[in-house]
């Protein structure tokens, strides 16, 4: 264990030095991806781009947007197609909804918790779906549209032969596309056999044949469309037949996936770019890949902050039938808005190394002073980096970050009109801001941006945005001679120096920005330990809810983090770097999303993980909001006493039981919490001799122990033999009563075989007489893990489950709970991904066994 603590020690350096290299390697292909844009494009001018733009026919844009709702509404079928082969059912205008909301995020970002997956994760959780299952989507999804791509790049080659260019024969083009249709339609034929496919540890069960057809047909249409797109805004689009054209796009598109950039920008117009080299004009086909992703990943970006902002008004909201599809739009506002924020905090950037309209310039000259026109230039890019940071905490819906989104848009369009009246840009911010003030009830947690620090992703996308924009600058004016003097060169049609001073204010703000991220040191603040004021204020919540498992609050290892009014709480402890939260919150549910936000920061202030254990499915999207990622644990057993009783062949072993102990005479009773404390002496010896007889410690956090205190504030169930205490039940209560639960459970060694089980019925019997709803038996770890989940942890977890029985029972406590009938629920642990599940972990390990000593020696 000492070698697990140094690891523990260490890993977290490792994990940020593998993040930086990875975010390295990000920002490398996006300046290499740049670097040979820039030489593709070295022969034209930015004007030359502009009017390439301008020069693309109306019945183009019509056909693209077109083409654009066709590929979007294949798109709804992935999600169709994966939620059969996870078995779910969910009703269709709720996978449109969520199925297009995260395409046109994750199209247009593509990074972070704003990536599709995260958004199918907020949706599809409250839905009923395990993150498993979501993750067995996410991977569907991208395996198949993989297939999708090879398919459709094969059936390009096999109707087209050659579509390279480079004088390829033909045949061989029909050829290799032959052998990749055959190599799927096998792959189909395979499917049809419901065999497992096994590679090493991993095991996958295909899809039938049907979903893997629909879903590839699904992909061709949706790459067809996609590249239709682009193909009709190419000038010489006649000189590349479409089905060569759809081939090309689909390699485009596979290697900008492959290279982690988001949108794959640069990557993709690479390819593209080198593939139609010679066909056409460099800055017509720039000119269209750039409309292109106006077309293809703006519009619908900006239509599902429309349609997600209008399902939060009241009007609208009631005139739909399915308010399902509201509860959709008001999960996915957030995310939604924090896209179209970043993308149009992006366009300030790029406004600012960009040169504006002649003609407005000499509008501007005539009403303007320069010195207005200059600082209103350069305040537009600063505030355009600004409101990219700010985009993290519009996703995460703080309200700060609300009010810092719209004051910057306000401003930001003042600046539109004083720095080059650039109408275009104002009226979008104007649309954003719309949609902001919309939704406004959706930002509702309270939490200061200066203390929130920014992750690993987002420093790579501020990365990613500075390249992009100093590819942007370099290729607006590289006819400029760069020298010492541009600098101070201030004058209206000094477009130039005033793009330089643009981009060095960026660069300067989003240094320095950077640099205090990392390098501030971290802000120990943590909350004291509970007084008997807090404690009984968090006994006064306890008793308002339904949960019992929430008087472990009371035993006073645990830290209490209330909210504003007071009316609910987080209990938590740490260990090494974790901060760890037992539980979901206790008390009212209205209060839980502001607590977990604060507790979330807490942790990030310090320097450390949050982490939220054994929390319910129910409550999973409220986790992904902050950033976490949800890992199953087991499942706990709850008996359903309103349909219980000792009838039928089933129960047969428990009426056994409680006939053997009752011909030994073991006698029921149940002792007020009143009574308890004359009764501690005796509980306390049958404690002593069963932690002696299994060579145990007391352990806590998760876990009752016997404090006398503790002990007191509840009924205890006891087993009498002779007149003298041999077993007994602390129980956990609430003021509800409707779910009841046990907490310490031991007996002697005078105590008869089946005692335990005999306890549990009389107590189950017991609660069902008084009209309580549930009685919970507690968790069985590990239970209830599939062996076709995706993922370490699923298969770690499910070999430990299935060979660990010489360490822990897992399955034996799972078959004695499984004796009463339980229905059985899962639980997770919410954590930041990476190696922190691991390391949270064995932080829980050790703080519930009482420290090191405790997991060695049990």
């Amino acid at each position: 264990m000492a070698d697990v603590a140094g690891e523990a020690g260490r890993v977290p350096w490792r994990g940020w030095v593998k993040g930086g290299l990875t975010g390295l390697v990000i920002l490398a292909v996006g300046a290499l991806a740049w670097t040979a844009l820039s030489h593709l494009a070295a022969e034209i001018s930015y004007q030359e781009v502009v009017d390439a733009l301008r020069a693309t026919p109306g019945w183009a844009l019509g056909v693209a947007l077109a083409a654009t709702c066709v590929s979007f509404l294949a798109l709804t079928f992935y999600d169709w197609t994966a939620l059969r082969y996870v078995g779910r059912r969910v009703p269709y205008p709720v996978i449109g909804l969520t199925s297009f909301c995260a395409y046109a995020v994750g199209n247009t970002v593509g990074f972070g918790p704003l990536t599709a997956g995260a958004i199918r994760y907020r949706f599809y959780t409250p839905h009923g779906l395990e993150p498993e299952e979501v993750a067995r989507i996410v991977g569907f999804v991208t395996a198949t549209f993989g297939l999708g791509v090879a398919g459709v790049t094969a059936l390009g080659l096999f109707i087209a032969g050659d579509v390279t260019g480079m004088g390829m024969p033909g045949w061989i083009g029909h050829g290799v596309g032959a052998v990749g249709l055959c190599l799927l339609a096998a792959l189909v034929v395979a499917s049809g056999r419901h065999q497992a496919v096994t590679i090493g540890r991993w095991s996958v069960e295909p899809p039938a044949p049907r979903l893997l057809i629909i879903q590839f047909l699904a992909t061709i249409v949706d790459i067809a469309a996609a590249g239709t797109v682009l193909w009709v805004l190419l000038p010489a689009s006649a000189v590349i037949d479409l089905p060569s054209f759809i081939a090309i796009y689909a390699v485009a598109i596979g290697l900008g996936v492959l290279s982690h950039v988001p949108a794959g920008l640069g990557v993709f117009e690479t390819v593209v770019m080198a593939a139609v080299a010679g066909r056409a004009d460099t800055e017509q086909v720039l000119g269209a890949l750039l409309l292109y992703r106006v077309v293809y990943h703006v519009v619908p970006l900006l239509l599902a902050g429309v349609a997600v902002a209008l399902l939060e008004t009241r009007r609208v909201a009631v005139m739909l039938a399915d308010t399902r599809v509201v509860r959709a739009g008001r999960r996915l506002a957030p995310p939604v808005l924090g896209a179209l924020t970043l993308l149009l905090a992006s366009m300030l950037v790029f406004s600012g190394v960009t040169p504006a309209d002649d003609a407005r310039l000499d509008l501007l000259s005539g009403l303007l002073p320069l010195p207005l026109v200059e600082g209103a230039h350069f305040l537009s890019s600063v505030l355009g980096l600004m409101l990219f940071v700010v985009a993290r905490g519009v996703t995460y819906r703080l309200d700060g970050a609300w009010w810092a989104a719209v004051s910057i848009v306000l401003a930001a369009m003042v600046l539109a009109l004083a720095k080059a009246l650039a109408l275009t840009e104002m009226v979008l911010l104007a649309v954003l801001l719309g949609l902001l003030l919309l939704s406004r009830r959706e930002f509702t947690r309270k939490a200061s941006l200066l203390h929130s620090a920014l992750t690993r992703p987002w420093l790579v996308a501020v990365g990613l945005l500075l390249i992009a924009a100093l590819a942007v600058l370099f290729f607006v004016y590289k006819s400029v001679d760069y020298t010492h003097d541009l600098w101070w060169q201030f004058e209206f049609s000094g477009e130039a120096p005033r793009g330089l001073r643009a981009l060095l204010g960026v660069a300067l703000l989003a240094g320095l920005g950077a640099g205090w991220a990392l390098l501030r040191p971290a802000v120990m603040a943590d909350l004291p330990d509970p007084d008997e004021d807090a404690l009984a204020r968090a006994l006064a919540v306890v008793d308002a809810q339904r949960r019992p498992g929430a008087q472990l609050a009371l035993l006073g290892d645990k830290k209490l983090l209330f909210s504003e009014n007071g009316q609910a709480f987080i209990m938590y402890a740490r260990q090494g770097r974790s901060w760890i939260a037992l539980f979901d919150p206790v008390g009212p549910s209205v209060e839980w999303a502001t607590l977990i936000w604060r507790f979330v920061e807490m942790a990030r202030a310090s320097g450390g993980r949050a982490v939220f254990y054994q929390v319910a499915p129910e409550n999973l999207a409220l986790y992904a909001d902050m950033g976490l990622v949800a890992f199953k644990l087991g499942e706990e057993a709850q008996v359903d006493l309103t349909s219980f009783d000792l009838k039928g062949s089933k129960r047969a072993n428990l009426r056994n039981s409680a006939n053997r102990c009752e011909k030994a005479g073991v006698q029921f009773e149940m002792v007020p919490a009143a009574g308890v404390p004359a009764l501690l002496d005796e509980l306390r010896a049958v404690s002593d001799d069963w932690m002696a007889a299994h060579n145990v410690r007391e352990k806590r956090f998760s876990l009752g122990a016997f404090i006398p205190d503790y002990i007191a504030l509840r009924p205890v169930a006891v087993l009498r033999r002779d007149g003298q205490v041999v077993a007994f039940a602390s129980l956990m209560l609430t003021g509800q009563a409707e779910e009841a639960s046990i907490d310490l459970m031991r007996f002697s060694s005078k105590a008869p075989p089946a005692v335990m089980e005999y306890l549990l019925m009389r107590l189950i019997l017991m609660f069902k007489e008084q009209g309580y709803k549930r009685f919970n038996l507690g968790m069985a770890p590990l239970s209830g893990l599939s062996a076709s989940a995706v993922g370490l942890w699923q298969q770690v977890g499910r070999a430990v489950y299935e060979r660990g029985d010489r360490f822990y029972n897992f399955s034996g406590l799972r078959t004695f709970k499984s004796k009463f009938g339980p229905e059985w629920e899962a639980r997770y642990m919410a954590v930041p991904g990476g190696l922190n599940p691991m390391l949270a972990l064995a932080d829980i390990t050790v703080l519930i066994a009482g420290g090191l000593r405790g997991v060695v020696g049990k």
